[in-house]
C-alpha cells in the first residue's frame, strides 16, 4: 500500500449537510477497499487563485490515506464523475 495526500475542492453552492455526506462518501471508498484514511482535514471555504467554472470560492478538503492502487483508481474515477467537485489533486506522499 502507498501513502497519498489528496486535495479536492467542493463547489461553494453545496449545502453543509450535502458537503458532510459527500466527504464521508469519498472517505468510505478507501475504507471499503481495504485501505485506510489516516486524516481528513477540512480547510473550509477559501478564495480560489483563479476562477473555476464561474466560482471564485471553494470548500477545500485535504486527506491523508494509505491505499491500494485499486482504491486510488476507484476514488479518482468517482471524483471525476462528481459534479460537486470542481478540482482535485492526488500526490504520492514521500514523507
Amino acid at each position: 500500500m502507498t501513502k497519498y495526500e489528496i486535495m479536492y475542492i467542493i463547489r461553494p453552492t453545496v449545502s453543509e449537510n450535502e458537503r458532510k455526506v459527500l466527504i464521508e462518501e469519498l472517505s468510505s471508498i478507501f475504507t471499503n477497499m481495504d485501505s485506510k484514511v489516516d486524516n481528513v482535514d477540512e480547510w473550509g471555504t477559501r478564495e480560489l487563485a483563479y476562477e473555476i467554472e464561474k466560482h471564485q470560492k471553494g470548500y477545500y478538503v485535504v486527506m491523508d490515506v494509505t491505499a491500494t492502487q485499486e482504491a486510488r483508481t476507484e476514488f479518482e474515477r468517482r471524483i471525476r464523475l462528481n459534479e460537486d467537485i470542481i478540482r482535485h489533486l492526488i500526490i504520492k506522499d514521500v514523507r
